[in-house]
């Protein structure tokens, strides 16, 4: 069984008397420990699907199972608490807290979860992505691939089942993105489910499978057996 099963997804805008399709009946599959992209430029409907997949949005029409559970037609306070523990984000602009620390950064998602203890859990995540002495320091003491390493903390500490990256590297230069994209590998050979949209082909190697959208359909699905890099 998939862990992801989507099945004739649409999404539908209203601008003015304009209706735009944003997806277009979609289906797609994806299997617990996969690491796949989502390419397409501006406007190919790539962030719509991500948000659907990361539970941000609904569809108009259609079907989203995640892990056996239709979440497609969910209420509000629902899709947050799916979100807070089955998916973790990572963000183009990593999205920190400017006050809080490291540790406290990757914490925050524990507290929304309701942990007694988040601290515990909170470093073995920052030790896991290579900042076991960085937890003190906050985000302006820390270079971007370092930020870009508390967030990709901060989105595995509650185990989820997927983590979903926004245009990761997309702040980063060509050696950091390197470090980071390799991270991203590691956790692969972990087991992590890892889905990453972007617009980069040289992103999108790094997977061993490649969705490309456009107009709001998936025009190509392409898988490469291992990781193209690393």
């Amino acid at each position: 069984m998939a862990l992801i099963e989507c099945r004739g997804l649409e999404k539908i805008y209203h601008m003015g008397e304009q209706v735009v399709h944003a997806l277009d009946g979609v289906d797609l599959a994806i299997e617990d420990g996969e690491m796949l992209a989502i390419i397409g430029s501006s406007g190919s409907g790539k962030s719509t699907l991500m948000n659907i997949l990361g539970c941000l949005d609904r569809p108009t029409a259609g079907s989203y199972m995640l892990d056996q559970h239709d979440v497609s037609r969910l209420p509000d306070d629902e899709l947050a608490r799916v979100r807070n523990r089955k998916i973790g984000f990572v963000f183009q602009q990593f999205n920190l807290l400017a006050r809080s620390t490291a540790l406290e950064n990757v914490e925050v998602p524990l507290f929304y979860r309701g942990d007694a203890h988040p601290g515990d859990l909170a470093r073995r995540s920052l030790e896991r992505v290579g900042l076991a002495n960085r937890m003190d320091h906050y985000p302006n003491q820390l270079s971007g691939g370092q930020r870009q390493r508390v967030a990709i903390a901060r989105a595995l500490v509650t185990e989820p089942s997927i983590i979903l990256a926004d245009e990761p590297t997309g702040n980063l230069d060509s050696v950091t993105t390197e470090e980071i994209m390799q991270l991203f590998l590691e956790l692969h050979r972990q087991g992590v489910t890892l889905i990453i949209v972007t617009h980069e082909p040289n992103i999108a190697e790094y997977c061993e499978r490649q969705i490309r959208i456009r107009d709001g359909k998936i025009v190509e699905d392409q898988r490469h057996g291992a990781p193209a890099k690393g």
